[in-house]
């Protein structure tokens, strides 16, 4: 809806968010495969114009950026959602995995589809994945947008993660748990005060989310933390408890004038079912400043 400066960063509006799955796709979705090694990954993609490829949460699918495809398709993207090994029809080793080799299987559809250099852009735990994808292979990335992303490292504390918020993420796709159980959880650790989160009480994929979980733990930050030399976008949630707006200037203090930082109001970690117009907006505009 709107988009105001303050302080150098940009406020914005936005609504709620639905997902899709590859059994229903709308039309103008197309569907394709890449190989990577072992690993086969399944992508969807739409519109026309620049391409941005969309990476999704911890233990999510490419369904969560539904909405926001179509919003960036109608202002004249072409949309790439590759959907992580492990979800969906894409396959592969799911032992062993590090952050190096989830850049590789996004790599290996910017290649498929002979695009570059191409605006890469993750959520929470895929802006891991787009850190890494744009350091180990700069040739295809013109720029990296960071949806809600932690840091990954912050000085002086063994994790970036506050232990309890660790404990909801982690019970938030515990499908042993309750729907009561887990709704507590997810309001904690993904949406802000006020926000419905039961519309992530589904779309949790659990060997997918122990997979990168360990992807993590096997990959130290200071591997990707610079994200190579491409502009950052930082879409920051005001309401974040996991990626806490404390630290949102670490980025920033670390990386100098090549981050811009954006912040969301009425936003939690989960962001993209809270706040899909803002998102689009925010990573439109930037996008039409690289040119």
């Amino acid at each position: 809806k709107s988009i105001r400066p303050q302080n150098g960063n940009c406020w914005v509006v936005g609504k709620l968010d639905m997902s899709v799955d590859s059994s229903s796709l709308d039309a103008g979705v197309h569907s394709g495969f890449s190989s990577n090694g072992a690993t086969r990954i399944e992508y969807f993609s739409q519109g026309s114009g620049p391409a941005i490829f969309l990476l999704p949460s911890l233990g999510r699918s490419a369904g969560d950026f539904a909405e926001l495809s179509e919003l960036l398709s109608a202002k004249g993207f072409r949309v790439f959602r590759p959907q992580p090994r492990g979800i969906g029809a894409s396959v592969g080793p799911m032992e062993g995995v590090t952050i190096q080799d989830l850049a590789a299987d996004v790599a290996s559809v910017i290649e498929a589809e002979q695009l570059s250099p191409v605006i890469v852009a993750g959520h929470a735990f895929g802006n891991f994945v787009t850190r890494m994808l744009a350091t180990l292979r700069p040739e295809l990335v013109r720029g990296i947008a960071l949806i809600a992303g932690s840091v990954g490292k912050i000085p002086g504390k063994a994790s970036p993660f506050d232990p309890e918020i660790w404990e909801s993420i982690r019970k938030s796709g515990d499908l042993d748990c309750s729907d009561e159980e887990r709704l507590v959880h997810l309001q904690r650790a993904f949406f802000a005060p006020g926000n419905d989160p039961s519309v992530w009480l589904t779309g949790w994929h659990t060997k997918a989310k122990a997979m990168q979980i360990a992807a993590q733990t096997l990959t130290p930050a200071d591997l990707y933390f610079a994200g190579g030399t491409a502009p950052i976008l930082d879409i920051q949630a005001e309401d974040d408890t996991v990626a806490p707006r404390k630290y949102a200037h670490i980025l920033r203090a670390e990386l100098g004038d090549r981050v811009t930082a954006v912040v969301v109001p009425n936003a939690g970690h989960a962001l993209l079912p809270e706040q899909p117009v803002a998102v689009c907006s925010a990573l439109a505009a930037w996008s039409a400043q690289l040119g």
